[in-house]
């Protein structure tokens, strides 16, 4: 191996690991995605740790790893808490993938690598706050300030996933029932299966989040139930510029590769928002599905020992 020190990133997802090495003025040097092992946490473990090997064969140095990761490690218990990739709960990832892979790594939730992509060259760069969004078969959300993961004492900064849809209708009340075990919580109204069912409910025809984007000009239950959604969004966003304020955020995941959120979206955030004026910019990624596998590899320079 050379003396020369790259950046890896690893995005741990349900179906896929993406493993990722930059240069030092962030060019990609390497790249390549493995499937998952389902449900089987110690090949997980091994299946990260072969392709960080092959990784560095194949640039020729050291790396330094950044891993992307649902859910969170708990700071009570040092466990796996939170992840849909339900074989990670309960577990101590990253001592373990630490001895599997023989050195040290930094961890932070997918969410929050996002919006560190996005906000150390993407489309929040010199913001100062940014408030990363995925909009994706799930609903995260990771908070940057002044170029730093903002992890928070629970390690669940930026959840906005997992609270309540605000102002909802008398329809709109309970709401789902969500994974994490309560009911309405805002990826049951927003995430992308949430729209698919609500398309469905109204038409009784299932299509997937795409297709329904693509009837959205003449097809008018599904423009009613994209304006529906819009609304939820809406308001869910609001919520979060009334509690952070943030100077951007920025929408990654399928979703947001629908065009008509931004010519739209600030009619249905804007009536919610506790201030004269709002100004807050919602801006589409820049980085797309490589964001997750690019806010890892920098995790070294954005989250203390420790954070997660």
């Amino acid at each position: 191996m050379s003396g020369q020190r790259y950046r890896m990133g690893i995005d741990l997802g349900g179906t896929k690991i993406e493993g990722a090495v930059f240069g030092l003025s962030h060019e990609l040097l390497f790249r390549e995605r493995i499937e998952t092992p389902r449900h089987d946490y110690q090949e997980t473990l091994i299946a990260i740790g072969n392709l960080i090997a092959k990784a560095e064969t194949a640039v020729g140095a050291d790396v330094t790893v950044g891993i992307g990761m649902p859910g969170t490690l708990s700071p009570a218990t040092g466990l796996v808490k939170n992840a849909n990739s339900v074989w990670l709960n309960g577990k101590p990832f990253d001592t373990d993938l630490e001895d599997t892979v023989g050195r040290r790594l930094r961890f932070s939730n997918d969410a929050n690598c996002f919006a560190l992509s996005e906000a150390v060259d993407g489309a929040g760069k010199d913001a100062r706050t940014v408030f990363g969004v995925i909009l994706g078969t799930g609903c995260g959300g990771g908070i940057v300030v002044d170029g730093q993961v903002l992890v928070g004492r629970n390690a669940i900064g930026g959840e906005w996933g997992h609270t309540p849809l605000p102002s909802p209708s008398e329809e709109e009340i309970p709401g789902p029932d969500c994974y994490c075990g309560r009911q309405g919580c805002l990826e049951t109204w927003i995430s992308g299966p949430a729209l698919e069912a609500q398309y469905a409910a109204a038409c009784g025809k299932k299509l997937d989040a795409s297709e329904i984007a693509m009837r959205l000009d003449g097809d008018r239950r599904a423009k009613a139930c994209f304006e529906a959604w819009l609304s939820r969004l809406g308001r869910g966003l609001a919520s979060v510029i009334n509690i952070l304020d943030p100077d951007v955020i920025v929408l990654g995941g399928g979703l947001s590769n629908i065009d008509q959120i931004y010519s739209h979206i600030d009619s249905y955030v804007h009536p919610h928002i506790f201030s004269d004026t709002c100004t807050t910019p919602i801006l589409k990624h820049v980085h797309g599905d490589s964001s997750g596998v690019r806010g890892a590899a920098w995790l070294w320079d954005a989250i203390s020992d420790g954070a997660t």
